[in-house]
């Protein structure tokens, strides 16, 4: 495996990026962290710079890794880490009740992002047979200038993108914690609210998006807004022009999987969108990944979706 994913544990169904090792459906968030191999420690210590034999503070500290003493990064000395056995306990209510079960966990870049996923009970689905679960994300990266960030997310199943569960940070129920204070755990609960109700607002989206049919005109000019041309040399090339992702955008839009699902409309062509942004754009799985998760790409897919549902207003 690519230097990109370290370590990386999932249970159930392969999932779609096709990386990690398979581990039984019906581990507990510790089981899990243990699985991935995640249960090492965070511990910060006073960093130094030696000039001419003499040790000199930094004013800074340095995050050491238990399991190699490594180092992940160097941070301000107010920086207070959220260590991998508090991010796994986050999800011990969930499971025990029920309401969840442990998915994917791992951890990128050496051990500077750790992520656990947990599928969550509920579904739904429209158009005949186009299904989408729900999941919960918690990511905890032991780097400076990155907060903890949890947040519902749901996935198609049809064809395993990963979607954007609504309109913006506050309405996609995302909560994000910097490293300044103590991570609450009970208080990010609370703020997340409850999983059904974000999807049952998602199921609304999707339906509505739908029910909008798009014509070839308006197909293209949303695709060559998600996917513009790249200026180059400091020129920017004729707006008549598509980029080249645009173009496969055009060409994938109706043999995609899950195509006949509200075929026509602007859930479909929103899908296109993550159907490549998940399989296709890239040159390997572990870097689509990690830039759908955790990078540009999820971004993209939010600004898919925002003008999505403004064409389909229009329509």
């Amino acid at each position: 495996m690519a230097h990109m994913i370290e370590t990386m544990a999932y249970a159930g169904e392969t999932p779609w990026h096709g990386l990690g090792k398979k581990v039984p459906a019906d581990l507990s968030p510790e089981q899990m962290l243990v699985t991935a191999g995640l249960d090492w420690e965070v511990h910060k210590v006073p960093a130094y710079a030696k000039l001419d034999g003499e040790e000199i503070s930094t004013g800074k500290s340095a995050l050491i890794r238990s399991s190699d003493k490594s180092v992940l990064d160097v941070v301000s000395n107010s920086w207070m880490p959220v260590q991998n056995q508090q991010a796994f306990e986050f999800f011990n209510d969930f499971v025990l009740e029920g309401d969840m079960e442990m998915h994917t966990a791992g951890s990128l870049k050496d051990g500077q992002v750790v992520w656990a996923l947990a599928k969550v009970k509920e579904s739904f689905e429209l158009f005949g047979g186009d299904k989408v679960d729900s999941y919960l994300m918690f990511t905890n990266p032991h780097k400076f200038g990155q907060s903890i960030d949890v947040r519902f997310t749901p996935i198609r199943v049809v064809c395993n993108n990963t979607l954007t569960l609504a309109l913006s940070e506050k309405g996609d129920r995302v909560v994000k914690c910097t490293h300044k204070t103590a991570f609450d755990a009970e208080a990010v609960k609370q703020t997340l609210g409850i999983a059904n109700n974000q999807l049952q607002k998602y199921k609304t989206m999707a339906s509505f998006l739908g029910s909008k049919r798009y014509n070839d005109d308006k197909l293209k000019n949303y695709f060559k807004e998600i996917f513009p041309v790249i200026k180059q040399f400091g020129k920017e090339t004729a707006i008549k022009e598509q980029s080249k992702v645009a173009k496969i955008a055009l060409d994938v839009i109706h043999t995609q999987p899950g195509s006949k699902f509200a075929e026509g409309s602007w859930w479909q062509a929103f899908n296109a969108v993550t159907y490549l942004v998940d399989h296709k754009i890239g040159k390997t799985q572990e870097g689509r990944l990690a830039s759908s998760w955790f990078g540009p790409n999820r971004s993209l897919k939010l600004k898919a979706l925002e003008r999505a549902v403004e064409y389909a207003e229009a329509a």
